[in-house]
């Protein structure tokens, strides 16, 4: 009887690219889908779901990232302390303008693995609100989001 076998990736043998992503314009929902699947390596055909097979990616702009909808007015970022009277909410207006890199950040986060895995998926994603990084000397690619 033939048995087929896979193969499984090995993170020795991993090859990580950089990739740099220009947020100007891009929508929020849509770009961080695309992000996370780089980060997770599942554009490749070597993806394995329990190794980390994800590239680097750089986020510049994203202070001018777009929002569809009245989601600037009507979305919100909720916290508590869990003490009594802990609750705050954040309208994402106001997040946009003081912290444009924590809601990009947020978005692509969310789209990761809850776990070990995830986080360190998640330590491979800078983001800039300007258009300068610091990460010229990796060489990074300009990878195209489809919108």
């Amino acid at each position: 009887m033939l048995t087929k076998t896979t193969s499984i990736a090995k993170p020795e043998n991993i090859d990580r690219k950089w990739y740099v992503v220009d947020a100007e314009g891009l929508t929020l929902g849509r770009m961080a889908t695309q992000i996370a699947a780089v980060l997770r390596g599942k554009n490749k055909p070597c993806f394995t779901p329990f190794i980390d097979t994800g590239d680097f990616v750089i986020v510049i702009n994203a202070d001018k990232v777009v929002l569809t909808g009245n989601k600037l007015e009507q979305k919100y970022y909720y916290t508590h302390s869990q003490y009594p009277g802990g609750f705050k909410a954040v309208q994402y207006k106001h997040l946009m303008e003081k912290k444009p890199v924590f809601v990009v950040e947020k978005a692509i986060k969310g789209m990761l693995p809850k776990n070990r895995l995830g986080r360190a998926m998640f330590k491979k994603l800078k983001v800039y609100a300007g258009s300068e990084h610091p990460h010229a000397a990796q060489k990074p690619e300009k990878m195209e989001i489809k919108a």
